[in-house]
């Protein structure tokens, strides 16, 4: 439920990378994060996967210097610009991070090994060829606030007429992870990005949690077929709008870049 995606941190990281904010290896700790390691296959000039340090340096030399990221669902290409190939794999991971200055992407499959209590996670990012257009359907910062607290009293306004209380030790255990999170004050961004992006990610963040705990319901819950349609017809739209309100603030150090040209 507070999963951050791969792809923002690697946006993030690798945005305050070109910044000059953090160090290389400080960039790429905090994009392999709890995983136990981070590759790049097909890079140009790389024939077999190369680590995530020496790639994001290649990739700065080819030009790039930003990174964009895209998070599709089907029948929502969101942040994608294309060609065929990216955008498939793209979409079957559900993730993509694109650069910005050069027209090359990364797509991660994720590959988890070990028996339980023990899964090692080895991530490797395919890098291809991207086309420089602008993505699709991603809102500035300014339209993604606004639409995620129209979409919050909404939501709230529909799953209160539908019933539907998240409540129960599963619920509860999920708010209280979320504020402790909030009191240990975790880097919600990578250094360099406006506070206005650190804002709006958060209230996704909170967005995405009224969205779990309505899905997995509990006490008042919806029971019936008809009603669990009404609540998926609530929260489905208020799923979209938070999905394009992270990649707007993930994309927020390029946008800004872009508008300094």
């Amino acid at each position: 439920m507070f999963s951050e995606p791969r792809s923002g941190r690697l946006a993030a990281w690798g945005n305050a990378l070109s910044a000059g904010s953090v160090s290389p290896d400080e960039a790429a700790s905090a994009i392999v994060g709890e995983d136990a390691v981070h590759r790049v296959e097909g890079l140009p000039g790389e024939a077999t996967p190369v680590g995530l340090t020496l790639a994001l340096g290649r990739l700065r030399v080819l030009g790039v210097t930003g990174w964009r990221v895209a998070l599709p669902a089907p029948g929502h290409p969101l942040g994608l610009s294309g060609p065929a190939e990216f955008n498939a794999r793209a979409m079957e991971a559900e993730e993509a991070v694109t650069g910005f200055g050069a027209p090359y992407g990364l797509v991660p499959r994720v590959t988890e090994m070990g028996p339980a209590g023990d899964v090692r996670v080895e991530v490797v990012w395919r890098c291809l060829a991207v086309r420089e257009a602008p993505p699709a359907d991603v809102p500035s910062l300014g339209e993604a606030e606004r639409e995620l607290a129209e979409a919050l009293r909404d939501a709230t306004t529909a799953l209160t007429r539908l019933d539907v209380a998240a409540s129960g030790p599963a619920a509860d255990a999920a708010r209280e992870a979320y504020r402790a999170r909030a009191e240990a004050g975790a880097e919600i961004l990578a250094p360099g990005y406006p506070p206005r992006a650190v804002r709006v990610l958060e209230l996704a963040r909170r967005v995405g949690l009224l969205v779990g705990l309505a899905y997995d319901g509990g006490h008042g819950g919806a029971a019936s077929a008809s009603e669990m349609a009404a609540r998926g017809a609530a929260l489905r739209p208020v799923e979209r709008v938070a999905r394009r309100a992270r990649v707007a603030a993930y994309n927020a150090y390029v946008e800004e870049r872009e508008r300094e040209r």
